[in-house]
């Protein structure tokens, strides 16, 4: 492992200026930094101990919603009495999540902002244009069952690992961060990710020197909530392909539905002409499988990941099922 400083922040306006220097990274839980550094892929010069701040509650909003802290860990957030009655799509999605020790760990922003398990990524002796710009991608000819078939591009094909994201799509958070100067600023997390294109290793739209200090949930959506994920073993896997569905129906018509993804694309995936095609249709095998054809749109596999594609498909087609049975 290279040296690094290491310093406790005392403020969340002293965290931030400090990250500005480069090399500089926040770390708060550590599950994926420190890993990565002891790989040598992470290699910063200086940390910045964030979890002592006051970033770590659950508050109720003016508008119905939650204020979720950074800090706040995995299992706190999953168990929150609030989140299991009302946003049960995001309790499920976080205990669906790697083991129980790294849930009580890792953190909201952590998780959020926590790096690909492509295995080339992990590889320093493979090329990778995530890790390094312009090496090139192994992955494109090599293993890569578990890697997007979704938003890529020719520079790279990785998938964004978080099961809590692709929740957090589907209920339209909101990312509050404050930068270097000390101002706030709040990014829907639609606009959070960015898709790999020529720049692959841009993963986000956070600048230099900005923290993430919480995440806004909005008033709960209406309907069933459910979150679907298929991996290789029932627990510390990563998804091939995961569903995050919250639907309503009236009278065996679909009023309402959102649709997130993850396992398929870079970002957690959703697609709202698909969404938009369910409301006022029965609720039917025919209607589910025209969401799938658009959520599906582009889809292209990379030999060894082809298999996802009808994947995605049955998931969708088992999970809208469910939510929307009278």
């Amino acid at each position: 492992m290279r040296a690094f400083t290491y310093e406790r922040a005392a403020s969340i306006e002293q965290a931030a200026a400090a990250s500005a220097s480069p090399g500089a990274k926040f770390i708060a839980g550590g599950t994926n930094l420190l890993d990565l550094m002891k790989l040598q892929v992470e290699t910063p010069v200086r940390l910045i101990d964030i979890s002592r701040l006051p970033l770590d509650r659950i508050e109720d909003t003016p508008e119905g919603g939650l204020r979720i802290g950074a800090t706040v860990r995995n299992s706190d957030l999953a168990a929150d009495l609030r989140v299991r009655r009302h946003y049960g799509v995001l309790s499920r999605a976080l205990l669906a999540g790697a083991s129980a020790q790294l849930r009580n760990k890792a953190t909201t922003g952590g998780n959020l902002l926590q790096r690909t398990r492509c295995s080339y990524f992990y590889d320093l002796t493979q090329p990778c244009n995530k890790r390094e710009p312009g090496s090139g991608c192994a992955a494109m000819g090599g293993f890569n069952r578990m890697l997007a078939v979704l938003g890529a591009s020719n520079q790279c094909i990785a998938t964004h690992p978080s099961d809590m994201a692709v929740a957090m799509r589907a209920l339209d958070a909101r990312i509050e961060t404050v930068n270097a100067d000390g101002r706030a600023r709040v990014i829907p997390i639609e606009d959070f990710y960015r898709l790999p294109g020529a720049t692959p290793n841009v993963e986000t739209s956070l600048r230099a020197g900005e923290l993430i200090t919480a995440v806004t949930l909005p008033p709960p959506p209406p309907g069933v909530q459910i979150y679907r994920k298929v991996r290789d073993r029932a627990s510390y896997a990563f998804a091939l392909v995961s569903v995050a569905v919250v639907a309503a129906t009236s009278g065996g018509r679909i009023r309402s539905a959102r649709l997130a993804f993850g396992g398929l694309a870079p970002r957690p995936w959703r697609v709202p002409r698909a969404e938009d095609s369910l409301v006022g249709r029965d609720v039917s095998g025919q209607t589910f499988d025209a969401a799938a054809d658009l959520v599906l749109a582009g889809a292209h596999g990379h030999g060894g990941n082809d298999f996802k594609i009808p994947l995605a498909r049955r998931t969708l087609h088992n999970v809208l099922a469910r939510a929307t049975e009278a």
